[in-house]
């Protein structure tokens, strides 16, 4: 039987997500409660991309949250679990961070369609804002102000994936692309959904990038110095995702029919970078 531990840690590895290569860099304290808590949100996210029943679907998000209150009333009975409630004290882990969580999946359950970028922004709060709030506790902050900037990030990194993500998210019914903007560019919701190219879908999604970069722009400038060392991680998936976005839009938005990504190697030099030169 592997332990919670390295049920967690072969969580966190499978995913090969840039997180992963971030993690890598840090202390052997926070390095244990960030691998859990990444793992958490794997689970529950994959309860909703893999489950195609949405009633299923929601009875697994719904286990969850049951799961979530027993552990912290001192009685964890999954291994993500068991791997992240000694760290909670520590890092000031809250019950509430890991629901709304959980609501920001359940979200994917009801709603394939954002009418404008509030709506979309709200559902970015809860499945990459909260994570980063979360994270940089768990990096190491002092700051109160870096809870501004976690925040950002994460709707910053959440916008990088929905424009990766525009094809596989079509095939899934789903549209992350608020439909004012959508009407803006005259994009039709079908168009996206047959994978159907076009100079309007190009400027929507150039559009959408440049407000991606501009939020990252934002992000930094809000992380206070004292607290920049400590939140590297962080920086380093900035740097990444960057590198992603400007790939993807020096291809010209090549997202309907193909994920883009970086390979590991890369991703660990951009990560290594920012721990090394301590620059992007």
């Amino acid at each position: 039987m592997s332990t919670p531990e390295q049920y967690v840690q072969d969580k966190a590895a499978a995913s090969g997500s840039s997180f992963y290569y971030a993690f890598l860099f840090l202390p052997k304290d926070r390095r244990a409660a960030i691998t859990a808590f990444y793992a958490f949100c794997r689970e529950v996210d994959d309860v909703v991309d893999e489950v195609s029943d949405p009633g299923v679907a929601a009875t697994k998000l719904a286990w969850w949250r049951t799961e979530v209150a027993s552990a912290f009333a001192g009685e964890p009975r999954h291994p993500v679990t068991k791997a992240l409630m000694p760290h909670v004290a520590a890092f000031g882990i809250e019950a509430r961070q890991l629901q709304e969580i959980i609501d920001g999946c359940e979200m994917d359950l009801t709603q394939t369609r954002y009418l404008d970028f509030a709506g979309l922004e709200r559902y970015c709060h809860l499945v990459a804002g909260v994570v980063g709030e979360v994270s940089a506790r768990i990096f190491g902050q002092t700051q109160p102000q870096t809870t501004a900037y976690a925040h950002k990030l994460g709707l910053a990194l959440q916008l990088t994936n929905i424009i990766r993500d525009v094809g596989e998210d079509a095939l899934r019914g789903r549209i992350y692309l608020p439909v004012n903007e959508l009407q803006q560019f005259d994009v039709k919701a079908h168009e996206l959904l047959s994978r159907t190219y076009s100079d309007r879908f190009v400027a929507l999604m150039q559009f959408q990038a440049a407000r991606a970069q501009a939020l990252y722009d934002e992000a930094l400038a809000l992380l206070p110095a004292a607290d920049r060392r400590a939140q590297k991680p962080g920086l380093m998936m900035a740097n990444i995702y960057r590198t992603l976005l400007a790939e993807i839009e020096a291809d010209r938005f090549q997202v309907l029919n193909q994920r883009v990504s970086l390979t590991p190697l890369r991703k660990l030099w951009l990560a290594w970078k920012v721990q090394a030169l301590g620059r992007m």
